[in-house]
């Protein structure tokens, strides 16, 4: 699941000759993610810092090189995937890397085991934030299957009064109506859709609104988040060489 939350974001790149301004952007995240990530490092730190406090010899040394591992790595796998959307492009930040794409760069948005932006050089970068819940498709499957069942007895129960009520002075056609409104008035939302599939269809509209404009253009970008990637090198190299000395 995901939920998108407007923010204010500055814009990487613009095309040349532009000012620079800042975007509102609508920020999807994973809620699942967030929770099991401040979840998971409440834990490490209090396991770390209680190695470190009453640890004896190589002990706390082990426990500061794990922790300077597992933080970065939790916190990019959970709390850093976000997908910022506006007018003019998709910023994807991703676990180990940040992609910025101009709409008019994106070739097509894909949903399937998992949720991909596809360029028009045909790369994939798969969207982090917007993870794919086979639960929740299902779930959705069975609501739309109620409302349908639900929506279709309205129609025979409104049509079955009509024809019995007919004799006794009240108007069948009119009665038929009302019950068929009623089931017609279950089904008026439109197919249900999982969260994350219904912020694909939204992607979708906005990439096939914008990606002709003239401010939807510009190149693909990719940075590396060497943030995570050193810290957690780092802790790796020194549990290996403490384990090594052990």
């Amino acid at each position: 699941m995901t939920t998108p939350d407007p923010s204010r974001e500055p814009e990487p790149t613009k095309p040349a000759g532009t000012a620079t301004t800042q975007y509102k952007d609508r920020v999807y995240r994973s809620p699942a993610g967030v929770v099991g990530g401040v979840l998971l490092l409440a834990i490490v730190a209090w396991l770390g810092i209680d190695a470190v406090v009453v640890g004896e010899g190589r002990t706390p040394w082990l426990a500061l090189a794990t922790m300077l591992f597992l933080v970065p790595l939790v916190f990019a796998y959970t709390l850093r995937p976000a997908l910022h959307v506006n007018d003019d492009r998709l910023r994807v930040r991703n676990p180990l890397r940040l992609i910025v794409l101009p709409w008019g760069r994106v070739a097509s948005l894909r949903s399937g085991f998992s949720n991909e932006v596809v360029d028009d050089s045909g790369t994939k970068y798969q969207l982090w934030a917007l993870p794919v819940s086979v639960r929740a498709r299902s779930k959705a499957a069975r609501q739309e299957a109620r409302a349908a069942r639900a929506a279709a007895g309205a129609g025979q129960s409104g049509a079955g009064a009509g024809r019995g009520r007919g004799g006794a002075g009240v108007p069948g056609g009119a009665v038929g109506a009302a019950d068929l409104g009623a089931g017609a008035a279950l089904a008026a939302g439109g197919p249900r859709r999982a969260e994350t599939d219904r912020a694909m269809d939204e992607l979708r509209e906005l990439h096939e609104r914008r990606q002709g404009e003239p401010g939807a253009q510009g190149e693909v970008t990719v940075r590396w988040a060497y943030e995570i990637i050193a810290p957690a090198a780092v802790g790796a190299v020194l549990l290996g060489v403490l384990w090594g000395l052990g």
